[in-house]
């Protein structure tokens, strides 16, 4: 018996030291299980409509399943955190906006993008701001002469706080135009606060209430862009029409926790730069209003989004 043992030892070891000698034969190749894709606020925003894009693209190239998680609060660092928690081996991955950027531009933030590595910037959109179509405010010089008679009477839906809403909603402040910042973390919150007449306005991206325009609902007042829109924004005007010298343009990227290997991060960034070449991906673009060259690459998400929080970095020293 001891022989028997022994002579099984023996045939077993060469097997077990090619094992540690070549560790391709203890791994297997990603993706091996299926991808979770936290997506840090509610459903029906335009987070949260990307992430379930990119999910079935990722879903279908990757031949895995890629399951869409909400999981909303504290200007989407709630989820992006759980993201970095359980996302060491690259099978949670997460939607990070401009929102939860611009955390990072403060002391003590909840989170911290240094934490994370992009795999790509999926969009770019101009924000603006809106207000209930049937409100006798019909223009932004009629929003500023309201704002004048009644300083911090007239209330903004915005994401969160120390966010890019909020960020602008306090330059225009110090513009003489005093409005009042209410946080609501689901978009269908913020959406509905505004049709309701709960607030006046509504601080977000044209395209993520398409819906609401078409169906005058809602109508812009000012968009936050250097140069007028094309149609059918043509005639809102942009805010350098009034000197406005802020932007600050909403970012939707494809993330994953800093550390990940180097082999699966670019395995994921590659699926998302077929994805951006596609019809599909146009045709969103477009839907969007977003800017026809929003998509950016692995290769230089990091360097575009190191600027994009120096800019957030600077506004928050003035």
């Amino acid at each position: 018996m001891k022989n028997l043992i022994k002579s099984i030892i023996t045939l077993l070891l060469p097997l077990v030291s090619l094992l540690y000698i070549n560790p391709i034969y203890a791994q297997k190749k990603y993706p091996a299980g299926p991808i979770e894709l936290i997506v840090p606020w509610g459903p029906g925003g335009g987070a949260d409509v990307m992430g379930r894009l990119a999910a079935r693209w990722l879903e279908s190239d990757l031949k895995t399943n890629v399951v869409v998680q909400n999981a909303a609060g504290a200007t989407g660092s709630i989820g992006l955190n759980k993201m970095i928690r359980e996302g060491a081996t690259g099978y949670s991955i997460g939607v990070m906006t401009g929102d939860t950027l611009s955390l990072d531009a403060f002391p003590k933030s909840a989170f911290s993008y240094s934490e994370v590595t992009p795999l790509a910037v999926m969009i770019r959109q101009p924000s603006g701001l809106f207000i209930n179509f049937d409100s006798p405010i019909k223009s932004w010089d009629d929003l500023i002469a309201a704002a004048k008679r009644k300083p911090n009477s007239i209330n903004v839906a915005i994401t969160g706080p120390n966010s890019p809403d909020e960020s602008t909603v306090n330059y225009l402040g110090t513009k003489g135009v005093n409005l009042v910042s209410i946080p609501y973390p689901k978009p269908a919150e913020r959406y509905i606060a505004v049709l309701g007449n709960q607030v006046e306005l509504l601080y977000e991206q044209a395209g993520d209430i398409r819906g609401h325009l078409e169906g005058k609902k809602l109508r812009p007042l000012i968009f936050f862009a250097s140069k007028r829109l094309p149609p059918p924004f043509a005639d809102i005007p942009v805010s350098s029409d009034y000197g406005y010298d802020i932007l600050l343009p909403q970012t939707r990227s494809i993330v994953a926790k800093k550390g990940v290997d180097p082999k699966t991060l670019q395995i994921l960034a590659n699926s998302l730069n077929k994805f951006s070449t596609t019809p599909e991906f146009s045709n969103y673009l477009r839907e969007q209003y977003a800017l026809p060259d929003s998509y950016i690459p692995m290769a230089e998400a990091n360097a575009f989004l190191e600027n994009e929080l120096a800019i957030f970095k600077k506004l928050t020293t003035k």
